[in-house]
């Protein structure tokens, strides 16, 4: 698979309902087209440190986030290809750089063990893993999704995730996607990622269904999840 090493973009995010997923997908018909990838099933592992250093800073809601991450495009084997990668935003542009090496050879690299490869970006890897001490697998996010582009701007992309499942017990994405749902029933994420301005016909299409952006990350709201699902099991041992 040829693959993008490098991303800059603004990523802007808006929850749908069903309903609202139906509007806007009649008002953009003739104006997207189903992207090179249209169908996939993503599968992340997010590494942070023993006490969710990096999730709690980007909770947090600073200039400058960062995260590190491992992406499959389905249920990995030894061998399948998969993404390291390191998703930074500043001042609400969003950096994505990635490289690629088989599943298993990832995590091994994630792990301090086996190759490193000579790149720019696998340096970065290196200093992430460094400079933060101990990045171990954190939490295991899934979903599936579709993947549009402008008709005549196929800088414009629109992805429609739905199915998100978090977990985290048993951190392998070859043991499948399974997990707590993340959104309610009916619901889709989409993301607008754009080079420079938005399009007026995409802007006048949210207007119209009355959608509007919102602050929105998985891995964070997983996060939120699972504080409040310790919590409660707390309570629930307290009042026994």
């Amino acid at each position: 698979m040829v693959y993008q090493a490098v991303f800059k973009r603004k990523e802007m995010k808006y929850l749908l309902s069903a309903i609202q997923y139906q509007q806007l997908m009649k008002e953009l018909e003739g104006r997207i087209v189903p992207d090179d990838f249209p169908v996939s099933a993503i599968s992340n592992m997010y590494y942070d440190t023993p006490d969710y250093r990096l999730i709690r800073t980007s909770l947090q809601k600073p200039k400058y986030k960062e995260k590190l991450r491992l992406r499959c495009y389905k249920r990995p084997g030894d061998d399948t290809q998969a993404f390291l990668e390191i998703k930074k935003k500043a001042m609400g542009i969003v950096y994505k750089r990635r490289e690629s090496l088989p599943y298993r050879r990832a995590v091994e690299f994630l792990a301090g063990r086996g190759l490193v490869g000579d790149s720019q970006i696998f340096r970065e890897l290196e200093w992430m893993l460094k400079s933060y001490g101990n990045l171990i697998p954190a939490m295991v996010l899934s979903y599936d999704r579709l993947s549009f582009k402008g008709k005549e701007d196929p800088s414009v992309r629109l992805t429609f995730d739905r199915n998100i499942l978090w977990r985290t017990s048993d951190l392998d994405l070859s043991e499948g996607s399974w997990g707590e749902q993340l959104l309610q029933p009916g619901q889709r994420l989409m993301e607008i990622k754009i080079s420079n301005a938005m399009p007026l016909w995409l802007a006048d299409a949210l207007a119209r269904c009355r959608i509007y952006p919102t602050s929105f990350s998985k891995y964070g709201r997983a996060y939120e999840s699972m504080l409040r699902r310790e919590r409660y099991m707390k309570e629930e041992v307290k009042y026994a």
